[in-house]
């Protein structure tokens, strides 16, 4: 009697999974998901902007202008931190690109947000500014230093993107 009742259990443990594994397969095949989605939010950074800009005793930079396949990704302002300003973006390639702004030492800040890189010792003008580039092993810069803070455009896009944002900067 013992023997038939173990056969039953473990005869029971598999109808009991395959019901689960057919229950589950129904359940993905009828919840959508879309596997190209884009896993990146768009964030909508107007009020951390304008919060900075009454806080901040420098002009804030935002970018104004930019095409709609530029995505903001990340915001933030740290008035304990030198008075940071961080906005991240995805460029039209899906590369990054970040515009940071400081009250900190630029030699150190720029080397922070920039991920190691280094003055080149080359200018590039973008819309009647100079900035200095720099270039690092991760991250190359763009480097404007004006009102008390400095500017930092950098990220993984190529020179002309961070040149693109830096253009499109505006402090109003």
């Amino acid at each position: 009697m013992a023997s038939k009742r173990g056969k039953q259990t473990v005869r029971d443990m598999f109808l009991s999974l395959a019901v689960i594994a057919a229950v589950a397969f129904v359940v993905y095949l009828f919840i959508p998901h879309d596997d190209k989605a884009d896993p990146v939010k768009a964030v909508d950074y107007r009020v951390e902007l304008l919060t900075a800009r009454r806080a901040a005793p420098y002009p804030v930079a935002a970018p104004g202008g930019l095409g709609q396949d530029w995505k903001p990704t990340s915001v933030r302002y740290d008035g304990a931190a030198g008075d940071s300003w961080h906005l991240g973006f995805l460029d039209p390639d899906g590369k990054y690109v970040a515009v940071e702004q400081s009250t900190a030492p630029a030699g150190k800040y720029v080397t922070e947000v920039s991920q190691k890189a280094k003055d080149t010792g080359r200018t590039q003008q973008v819309a009647g500014e100079t900035w200095h580039h720099w270039e690092g092993p991760k991250y190359d810069a763009l480097v404007r230093e004006d009102k008390g803070a400095t500017t930092v455009v950098t990220g993984s896009a190529s020179t002309a993107r961070l040149a693109e944002m830096a253009a499109a900067l505006r402090t109003s």
